[in-house]
């Protein structure tokens, strides 16, 4: 196979979930390189469809439409930057998962490895489930086999993990490039239409602002303090950037994971957004719900020799600094 060419302003990159919290970002990046860019999401009612409002587009498709639109244009796309799932860690109805996360991600491999297109597509860190078999983004089979993810979301997006990896391995047809990121605990604006979903950061930077309490879970782990749970927060800006690096260098491939390699506490996050804000945080803490108790993480942090291995060099903001960022253009 031919390998492919730098990418142009006659290329067509299609996002699906582009009006979503990362996709849209990754939408704003990819339009202002000129790129033509093709959203696939579904905006409904409410504010979503201002996370795209000022981005150049080529087209929006609506997802029901999305597998007669590939056939159309199957000559002109360049790549599918698949963004789109339920990501609710708390849904209980898993044909949800099945249908929008596992049948819709493998559709779309199979049409990518069909055309010889690369495919990028949204893992995710809930896939090492409590962490005990650790977080390094080994692809092999059997390190794959080891995870137990605590959700069903996790589980969704392993599915996808276990299942590319297959084909891989086995010698079927691939995409001419693919990755999967497993992305950590993303933040960055862009979220309100996520509602009870948004990252802890989105939802208690109002609050700090206003000098309202912010409650946090308490912990029912000894080994961690009360705020002292640990998570890679991540700026959704690395995030897009290593989607840009991936799409700038197709002889890339594999699983990678996307975070900071740094954990950091909640306690640690609330601070660094006091501190954005000039305003001293008043924090409570509150009982985790017996329902989130056995599904709940303590500890994340990135394994990201693999990335960087690759030749992904570009730094990722600290804590503090992502949020300095963050609160400056937050609406």
């Amino acid at each position: 196979m031919p390998a492919r060419q730098k990418l142009s302003g006659d290329d067509l990159i299609v996002v699906t979930g582009g009006a979503g919290f990362i996709g849209s970002h990754i939408v704003h990046d990819l339009a202002k390189t000129g790129l033509r860019v093709v959203i696939s999401d579904l905006l409904r009612a409410g504010d979503k469809w201002r996370n795209i409002a000022a981005a150049q587009l080529h087209d929006i498709v609506r997802p029901d439409m999305l597998s007669e639109w590939l056939g159309r244009h199957s000559d002109k796309i360049a790549a599918i930057v698949h963004m789109a799932a339920i990501s609710s860690t708390t849904e209980t109805d898993v044909d949800r998962f099945v249908e929008n996360n596992v049948r819709l991600t493998i559709d779309l491999w199979e049409w990518c490895a069909a055309n010889a297109t690369p495919f990028i597509y949204a893992s995710s860190a809930a896939t090492y489930g409590d962490g005990s078999a650790g977080f390094s983004d080994d692809q092999s089979p059997a390190a794959l086999a080891a995870l137990r993810p605590l959700n069903a979301y996790g589980w969704s997006k392993h599915v996808v993990d276990r299942r590319v990896v297959e084909d891989v391995v086995g010698g079927r047809p691939i995409p001419a490039q693919w990755a999967g990121l497993k992305f950590f605990n993303v933040y960055g604006a862009n979220e309100i239409h996520k509602g009870d979903m948004q990252s802890v950061i989105s939802k208690i930077y109002p609050l700090v602002k206003k000098g309202e309490t912010v409650k946090l879970f308490k912990s029912h782990n000894l080994r961690y303090s009360d705020g002292g749970q640990l998570r890679d927060f991540v700026y959704v800006k690395d995030c897009v950037a290593a989607v840009r690096w991936l799409l700038q260098n197709p002889e890339v491939s594999g699983l990678f994971n996307v975070g900071t390699g740094a954990a950091r506490s909640f306690l640690d996050l609330v601070n660094a957004i006091g501190a954005a804000v000039g305003r001293a945080p008043n924090i409570q803490f509150i009982e985790t719900p017996a329902e989130l108790r056995d599904m709940y993480q303590y500890f994340t942090q990135a394994e990201m020799t693999k990335l960087r291995g690759a030749g992904f060099d570009q730094p990722f903001h600290s804590l503090e600094d992502g949020v300095r960022d963050y609160v400056r253009y937050a609406r």
